[in-house]
């Protein structure tokens, strides 16, 4: 996903010059090799391209102002001690609200003269603390001072641009809320309020409306035709009544149209049990086609679950899945089984096939189930993580970590895998005594700690990050 920075570089007039010479080169030779795109001073419009005075401070914000649209977070660059006020200043006349990373150039033991010194390790704390006077939630460096070049200090920039896709993304994301929760699942209730406060925006429709229009559009229809290839194409069906597949799709079309009309990256659908008995079909396969698609879309309309899920894609790139936390694995303390009737992206199950629902099955009718999926889900390290709104305490809280998708034996239906992670037993435990939902999203890769940053430090969200 391609990124674009505001940089500053600070300086001080009695500090070298040529030090921010040389910074200015690092930053873009590093950009370059991470495709991220800079927004920075030119050379000749200040001293050097740094912001050291007031004026200056003028034109770097009004530059940022001129490409709000497309900055999406700050990087500070101190090669040394800093002007505190002119980074602070900068940021306010620029009027942006994006994350913020304060990075300092480290001191060589054999550079401790007035030419060569920077001073940067005190020089950070004074923009830091500045930043803080001013109101501005930022983030820092693994290590206190580090030169650009370093491979920490790429980790610490790629770390950085995930936080900015999940926040930038978080602020501005419209969920649709497709038919009632279930009514069995009280778990899944969430204020609408409370997102709103942080930017996430709720469109709802009722499921009879949905299925009304699908149920005029007509069996030759050149969009059905379409849909119903594409469905065919995306994951084994032999097994599947071709008026089955037929519903599937019509079905589709409507839910795409409406979130298209309504400017819709996300949604959470009632997915049991009116759409089984009104319209003979299981939901699974069209929402994993829509995550696949990048757009999340979520069981009994978990809207929090979906902002979960949102949230890891916007971090990893990967699509995100919603999974129950739903079987403790033979006697080992780490693992466990996640499991869901098939709303998983074929990126997670590439050998996915339509199947029935054998649990729904059993009280709806296992013939009005068809459009569930089947398969195990691939392996490798995967992130998890937990938005909830807490309507007692007028907050959003969340939990994220880290574990791994194993290949240990598990024979059962449906989307399916073992996961370990560390300490298991101690995060089931938190989840319990802090009453969150059974259900929890994940993506594959290690993005825990930009979510951590994310919705902690930007979001300000009660966020636990179990290490």
């Amino acid at each position: 996903m391609k990124i674009t920075l505001g940089v500053i570089f600070g300086n001080r007039d009695f500090f070298p010059d040529h030090l921010v010479t040389e910074a200015r080169k690092d930053i873009q030779d590093l950009f370059q090799e991470l495709d991220i795109e800079p927004i920075m001073v030119g050379e000749k419009e200040t001293k050097l391209g740094s912001v050291e005075t007031y004026e200056h401070a003028k034109i770097c914000a009004a530059l940022f102002k001129k490409h709000r649209d497309e900055i999406n977070g700050i990087l500070v660059v101190l090669p040394n001690f800093g002007d505190e006020k002119g980074v602070a200043d900068t940021i306010k006349l620029s009027g942006l609200q994006v994350p913020i990373l304060v990075q300092g150039y480290p001191d060589a033991l054999e550079a401790f003269s007035v030419e060569l010194r920077r001073d940067s390790f005190c020089g950070k704390i004074s923009v830091c603390n500045n930043l803080r006077q001013y109101g501005y939630p930022y983030s820092l460096t693994g290590q206190h001072t580090v030169h650009p070049a370093a491979d920490s200090f790429k980790n610490d920039l790629r770390k950085f641009v995930s936080t900015c896709h999940v926040v930038n993304g978080l602020r501005s994301a419209r969920l649709g809320a497709i038919g009632a929760r279930p009514s069995a699942f009280n778990t899944v209730r969430y204020s609408e309020k409370l997102l709103q406060a942080s930017g996430i925006s709720v469109s709802t429709i009722d499921l009879s409306e949905i299925l009304g229009m699908a149920g005029k559009l007509a069996d030759d229809d050149a969009r059905v035709k379409e849909k119903l290839a594409a469905i065919k194409g995306y994951a084994k069906h032999e097994s599947v009544p071709p008026p089955n597949l037929l519903r599937m799709a019509k079905l589709g079309i409507v839910i795409s149209d409406w979130m298209e009309a309504n400017d819709l990256v996300a949604s959470a659908l009632q997915c049991w049990n009116s759409i089984q008995k009104n319209y003979g079909i299981n939901a699974c396969t069209l929402m994993s086609m829509m995550s696949e698609r990048l757009m999340p879309s979520a069981c009994e309309v978990d809207i929090t679950g979906v902002v979960s899920m949102y949230a890891l894609q916007l971090a990893s790139g990967f699509p995100g899945a919603l999974v129950d936390w739903n079987n403790n694995y033979a006697d080992d303390p780490d693992k466990c089984v996640l499991f869901h009737c098939g709303n998983w992206a074929k990126s997670f199950v590439p050998d996915t096939e339509i199947k029935t629902a054998p649990i729904l099955g059993t009280t709806l009718g296992e013939e009005n189930t068809y459009g569930a999926m089947a398969g195990r889900a691939i392996t490798g390290p995967m992130t998890y993580a937990r938005v909830s709104t807490d309507d007692q305490s007028g907050v959003i809280r969340a939990y994220t970590g880290e574990g791994m998708l194993t290949n240990d034996p598990l024979d059962t239906f449906g989307h399916r895998a073992v996961v370990k992670i560390d300490n298991l037993q101690a995060l089931l435990q938190y989840i319990c005594k802090n009453g969150f939902e059974h259900h929890v999203a994940m993506t594959m890769g290690n993005v825990a700690e930009a979510l951590d940053e994310a919705f902690s430090t930007y979001m300000g969200w009660d966020n636990y990050n179990h290490l």
